[in-house]
């Protein structure tokens, strides 16, 4: 592929091993922090749920911070420190003697800020504004490719022990920053620097653009309990595999594996004729109403041909997050259009830190009661939610899209 200007493949491929990273240690955390705590795997999914929690509180205060320091010092710093912190990270959770080492691993991935936001200003810095949606797409696609890579490769190394995938996420984000540092070149001008204030780089303000959505206030409602119920994927399926199917790390690599590549099927092929046919309402609403069924079917599913067939039908998930994007750039002025995503963000990073402490206690709670199906319930209730929203207080209030001549 040709971009059009060298930092974009650089950008591209700290997300690309950000999400290989994260992806390729899921299958074998579980086994992990039963080796280092000494519990069960009931336990263990309350305290993988508390690590999520720990990266996602300190990434949700530390993330205005690194993006404020970004306008200030530039981006390039910024990326290779990210990287950096990330290499550094894994290289401590592959050495962790004691469960507290690997806390202190996901309090440094989440001080970092991953990648996205310093790899987007980049993006943004050297893009037109007319073909940055187009390029934006792709930081889309390389989060995809590499969810779908990390956690088929983790179930693979897990051959060679529970260390081995964190030593090749930290092998493959070092190999990273070292390109950064090599290859990157600065992409925002001295003339488009600001001073760092910490009152720019306070978390409360970006929840302010959310209140000039005006009518999307119903909406941002049935996002956030969308995002959270759909937590559920990353926040237990592992300690769901393990506690309710039996399965071991390749087994568990291979479906996330297989979750992935349905869903950038249906993304790529799915999304524009359904979009066309029914427009955005109705779209989300065959996604939610998916994901809702799937849930439900997961709390029963025990066969593997079962788990085959709702990891199809629930790849018609994949359309939810593009359709509301694409009603709330609708729905808000043009001049608030880049201040509403960063509110909703940080609604994701909220459902971040709460849905993984509900869910694995749910998941822990039923099993140890012989029901490994409580996530998955929390989750169908959550997603019926958001589905109701949209049904009765945002269709009714929503003009069809003008075609586009």
């Amino acid at each position: 592929m040709k971009f059009h200007h060298r930092a974009v493949p650089i950008a591209l491929s700290a997300v690309l091993i950000d999400a290989i990273g994260f992806g390729i240690v899921m299958p074998v955390l579980p086994r992990l922090i039963v080796e280092l705590s000494h519990v069960t795997l009931a336990d263990a999914a309350r305290i993988g749920g508390y690590m999520l929690v720990a990266y996602a509180v300190t990434q949700f205060f530390a993330g205005p911070v690194l993006g404020t320091l970004g306008d200030s010092i530039g981006r390039r710093r910024v990326m290779l420190f990210s990287m950096l912190a990330f290499s550094i990270d894994y290289a401590l959770m592959a050495a962790a003697p004691t469960i507290g080492w690997l806390f202190v691993g996901r309090l440094i991935a989440g001080i970092t800020g991953a990648s996205f936001g310093p790899a987007n200003a980049i993006l943004a810095d050297v893009t037109p504004p007319d073909r940055r949606g187009a390029t934006f797409g792709l930081m889309g696609a390389a989060f995809g490719v590499g969810f779908i890579i990390g956690p088929a490769i983790g179930g693979l190394l897990a051959d060679f022990g529970t260390r081995a995938p964190f030593i090749a996420a930290a092998v493959l984000a070092g190999l990273n920053a070292a390109w950064i540092f090599l290859a990157l070149p600065e992409t925002l001008a001295q003339e488009n620097r600001r001073p760092f204030a910490w009152g720019n780089a306070h978390v409360f303000a970006a929840f302010k653009p959310v209140f000039h959505a005006g009518n999307a206030k119903w909406l941002l409602g049935a996002a956030f309990l969308w995002q959270f119920a759909h937590m559920v994927y990353p926040a237990t399926w592992a300690f769901f595999g393990e506690i309710a199917l039996g399965w071991n790390e390749k087994a568990i690599g291979l479906s996330l594996a297989a979750s992935g590549v349905t869903m950038a099927l249906v993304q790529t092929m799915v999304m524009g004729p359904t979009l066309k046919r029914f427009g955005e309402t109705r779209t989300v609403m065959i996604g939610m109403l998916a994901g809702a069924s799937v849930f439900v079917g997961y709390i029963f599913a025990r066969e593997l041909w079962m788990i085959g067939l709702l990891i199809v039908v629930g790849a018609l998930q994949a359309l939810v997050w593009p359709s509301i994007n694409a009603l709330l750039s609708r729905m808000t002025d043009p001049s608030h259009q880049g201040a509403l995503q960063g509110g909703l963000a940080s609604l994701n990073s909220l459902a971040l830190i709460f849905a993984p402490l509900l869910l694995t206690q749910a998941l822990a709670y039923g099993s140890e009661r012989g029901f490994a199906g409580g996530n998955f319930l929390v989750a169908a209730v959550l997603a019926s939610a958001a589905l109701a929203i949209i049904a009765f207080k945002v269709a009714p209030r929503v003009a069809p899209a003008r075609p586009v001549a």
